[in-house]
């Protein structure tokens, strides 16, 4: 079975990073975890680092209340229309902002994947608004789409 840096994230965030509690273990017992569990070094690492670089993407502000976002060529090589169009719907309604749109974006980009799917991107949102302090009701409604709870379009 492949394992990649996506997985070591999604094994992160539902073991650890979707609890409440603020006794976790240190980095290295959940390396030895991952490890353990099967995930390979380079994964673990580049998993960390991923996760280091959204708790220092908070610092993105942006100035302008609305924005219209047009994808760079980079961009649309790793998001196809069914991404873009999905980023555009949970910002216009309400779940995203545009600066948490941007850092998105941007840990989506930081994968290095040739594309994200759907599903990646419903995770990768979710983990960005559960850095975010006080997007609770972002996250719940996020977590509602992630498990499928509330159909994102309708037929």
């Amino acid at each position: 079975m492949k394992e990649d840096i996506f997985d070591v994230l999604i094994y992160l965030f539902e073991n650890y990073l979707d609890g409440d509690s603020d006794n976790y273990p240190d980095t290295d017992m959940i390396a030895t975890e991952l490890l353990d569990a099967g995930f390979h070094q380079p994964d673990v690492s580049k998993a960390f680092d991923w996760l280091e670089s959204l708790a220092e993407a908070d610092s993105i502000s942006l100035t302008v209340s609305s924005s219209f976002r047009i994808f760079s060529s980079q961009e649309v090589a790793v998001f196809d229309l069914e991404c873009r169009d999905f980023l555009m719907f949970l910002e216009h309604a309400g779940i995203l902002t545009p600066a948490n749109r941007e850092i998105v974006i941007d840990r989506a980009m930081a994968l290095k994947e040739e594309d994200i799917t759907l599903d990646k991107l419903k995770w990768i949102v979710l983990m960005v608004l559960l850095s975010q302090p006080g997007d609770s009701a972002a996250f719940s409604r996020m977590e509602d789409i992630v498990y499928d709870l509330i159909p994102t379009s309708l037929h």
